[in-house]
């Protein structure tokens, strides 16, 4: 599966794809490489992805800077990603997966960093409005 999300409308869209050989160029990279994604289809010439994430068929979440396919065990701490303490100067060790991608991925996110010509039903075509405003005075000003 695929969940790929478009900044600019802040919309996002879980497509999934059932052919394993059209996502073998996403394989084998890591996280914040831009990817093209002719291989899914037609539909989606000229799109380029970022990786930013994914989850493997277990759950366990993907973290930035580990270098590896497989999971390991980090100690974490505050300010740690994949991590929320619950009380004050809390360690604990937790499993995650490396930061490159491989087969056993159930879910990668992903960013439409450049868009293609067609227009993509659900995701390009439609845009969402911001929920919230700016509360600074200066952010304010700008709009």
């Amino acid at each position: 599966k695929l969940n790929i999300s478009y900044p600019s409308n802040g919309t996002q869209k879980l497509v999934d794809i059932e052919n394993e050989i059209s996502l073998r160029p996403f394989y084998d990279k890591r996280m914040s490489q831009e990817v093209p994604a002719d291989s899914l289809g037609d539909e989606w010439k000229g799109y380029v992805f970022r990786i930013n994430g994914g989850n493997d068929k277990q759950g366990f979440p993907m973290k930035q800077g580990v270098l590896s396919k497989r999971r390991c065990r980090l100690l974490m701490s505050k300010g740690h990603t994949c991590f929320s303490p619950r009380r004050t100067g809390y360690r604990k060790r937790k499993s995650v997966r490396g930061c490159i991608t491989d087969a056993n991925l159930s879910v990668l996110a992903v960013s439409i960093v450049k868009k293609g010509e067609a227009e993509i039903e659900g995701l390009t075509d439609t845009s969402r409005p911001r929920r919230l405003g700016p509360k600074r005075v200066g952010k304010i000003r700008k709009l």
